[in-house]
């Protein structure tokens, strides 16, 4: 049977298939605590599935691209809250059916297929900036990341800016934790204009932190959301990874287009998932517990690691610790089979070997079970 190329030539998703040897150990009744994929175990909370239970209709239809106006209203709100930006609701904000889904679909909105059109990102990275840009015919130009793991505009050669379509940030960070400055987004923000480039910032982490809080493009662009795009999302802000209920802000114009795709596309939430997301957005405190959690955690992990005199690089933002160690594939198979699951760095493609990724998901009493496997693996 022929399939897609491109489907052929990237094979699965990286992390599905560690997620895969982890069930099969799991399945022949072995305990495991898995720190491997960013999908926390913390419940929903009660308000936000009530809001959800609520909005049912008796009589199921469609729901419409552009969204309830209530949850637009309510994103526009929280950015004002929490960003002191001030974004038109009717015309600047679309929903998605969380951001994964809506980092994938965009390519397809604004690159021409096979005209050579680059999308730039920042490597190691979230895998689906490859694997849209791919699926919609694209050029892909991964930035090597290392020290901080922070793509600045300086670090994009002037041949890849030339080719250049769309420019992916990340921050806070996704694998490593690493928070870009308002200053350095403004930077990429200037530049990829300058050039022609559609600048797609992915925000989804940024009420999960541990000091200052992380900033925004919508803040670097002012009121002025030309040429922007920023990806926001409920799933760990707010617990709900399996609503799938994410939102994309900023250039009218490119939300234009996206409602156009979209609805070629069927890719609309469905309307009680957009009432738990009103909900959701309405409310910062149950945020602000969540981020507690994420940081006793964290705090719980990092004594292992220093414990070791293994470097947790960067780390102080989103769902993830980024650790140095000799050999990332061995470390992961030496922890696997001691029953803890964690992410080599090299799933995340081209700078990510020698590291692994922990996802802060498990409890607070399992993160506590894991520091004694932990330091016995990785200090032989």
């Amino acid at each position: 049977m022929k399939v897609n190329p491109v489907l052929e030539a990237m094979g699965g998703y990286p992390l599905a298939e560690i997620q895969m040897r982890a069930r099969a150990l799991r399945e022949a009744g072995k305990p495991l605590i898995d720190f491997a994929i960013g999908d926390p175990r913390e419940p929903t909370p009660e308000f936000i599935g009530q809001a959800l239970r609520d909005a049912v209709p008796a009589v199921s239809q469609y729901p419409t691209t552009i969204g309830l106006a209530e949850l637009r209203e309510a994103v526009a709100a929280y950015l004002h809250r929490r960003m002191g930006v001030t974004v038109d609701p009717d015309t600047q904000i679309i929903p998605t059916t969380g951001s994964k889904e809506g980092i994938f679909h965009t390519p397809f909105a604004f690159v021409e297929p096979g005209a050579g059109q680059g999308v730039v990102y920042g490597t190691p990275a979230y895998p689906v900036y490859e694997r849209g840009a791919r699926f919609a015919g694209a050029v892909v130009d991964p930035i090597r990341l290392d020290g901080d793991f922070v793509l600045r505009a300086s670090d994009i050669s002037d041949e890849i800016w030339d080719r250049a379509r769309m420019v992916w940030s990340c921050s806070p960070h996704n694998p490593t934790g690493s928070v870009t400055t308002v200053g350095e987004l403004a930077d990429l923000l200037e530049r990829s204009r300058s050039e022609g480039a559609l600048f797609l910032s992915d925000e989804c982490y940024v009420d999960v932190y541990e000091d200052d809080p992380p900033g925004s493009v919508l803040q670097a662009a002012g009121s002025d959301l030309s040429g922007t795009l920023a990806f926001y999302s409920c799933s760990k802000r707010s617990g709900m990874t399996g609503y799938r209920s994410g939102a994309i802000i900023g250039d009218a114009d490119a939300i234009a287009a996206l409602v156009a795709f979209r609805s070629t596309a069927g890719v609309a939430p469905p309307e009680f998932v957009q009432s738990a997301a009103v909900a959701a957005w309405s409310d910062d405190d149950h945020a602000a517990e969540r981020r507690a959690i994420f940081a006793s955690k964290r705090a719980v992990l990092r004594k292992a690691f220093e414990e070791l005199a293994l470097p947790v690089v960067a780390s102080t933002a989103a769902l993830y610790l980024w650790i140095g160690v000799a050999d990332d594939i061995e470390a992961t198979r030496k922890l696997l089979e001691q029953g803890v699951v964690v992410s080599p760095g090299r799933a995340f493609g081209e700078g990510g070997e020698g590291y692994i990724r922990l996802a802060l998901v498990p409890t607070l009493e399992e993160c506590e079970q894991a520091v004694d496997v932990l330091v016995e693996c990785l200090g032989t």
